[in-house]
């Protein structure tokens, strides 16, 4: 008598259409993961690595005229890209500090949600599989067990060897779910980690770009100063 194979791959075989079909769903589920779970650690050390350099360039620059784009890339140059036209387009407005100041805030907070939600992208893939997986197991189990059940009353044979083969068929989908789940909501969790270090360094990028701005308006108003009494001097000399 040959013994009957209990691998995986031959209970995934065995295994009814429906039973299959949940089988191949978790496993896409699982390939899924991994990908995300790859791509994202990628771009996370790319935009770390960015962040970190443009951190850099910032603190020795003096102006904002002096930050240099090829070191500041991705969030950290369309932060100086929108500070400065700010300052271009309110170039004509005398004495409007505060005002400056505060529409360059509105503009980093836009640029900041903006790259918390392209940070964010892909990680809701990994809640949902790590949410749903278990659940879909249990449903290809629960279906297996019905269909070992159909088959035990219709053949009318009771022995394990007969009940046995269903029914570890049927598990191995709530196992597949746990093997998908378990690692879906570890790396979930891993990479919202590393999402709010992102972007705690984007907030360190965005006072820093502020900073400048406000060294540079309080440049343009001593300026502005200056020009006053120069020009109040020269009237009073005229006058005398």
């Amino acid at each position: 008598m040959t013994a009957l194979s209990f691998s995986p791959w031959d209970m995934f075989l065995n295994a009814g259409p429906v039973v299959q079909s949940v089988m191949m769903l978790l496993a896409l589920g699982c390939v899924l993961t991994w990908t995300v779970a790859l791509a994202k650690t990628i771009e996370f050390t790319h935009v770390q690595r960015r962040l970190v350099v443009a951190k850099r360039a910032l603190r020795q620059a003096n102006t904002l005229d002096q930050c240099d784009e090829a070191a500041c890339p991705g969030v950290a140059l369309a932060m100086i890209g929108a500070a400065r036209e700010e300052e271009l387009a309110s170039s004509d407005i005398a004495d409007d500090a505060d005002g400056i100041k505060e529409r360059v805030v509105l503009a980093l907070e836009r640029l900041e949600a903006e790259e918390a939600r392209r940070l964010m992208k892909g990680t809701g893939l990994l809640a949902t599989i790590g949410a749903i997986s278990p659940f879909v197991g249990l449903f290809g189990t629960v279906w297996g067990i019905m269909t070992s059940f159909t088959g035990i009353a219709a053949t009318k044979a009771t022995s394990l060897a007969v009940v046995a083969p269903g029914i570890a068929e049927a598990l191995l989908a709530t196992a597949i779910g746990l093997v998908t789940a378990i690692p879906a909501v570890v790396i979930y969790n891993a990479l919202s980690r590393r999402t709010v270090t992102c972007r705690a360094q984007v907030a360190d990028v965005a006072s820093l770009v502020l900073r400048l701005v406000s060294r540079d308006l309080a440049r343009m108003r001593g300026l502005l100063g200056t020009g006053q009494v120069v020009r109040l001097s020269a009237r009073n000399a005229v006058a005398e």
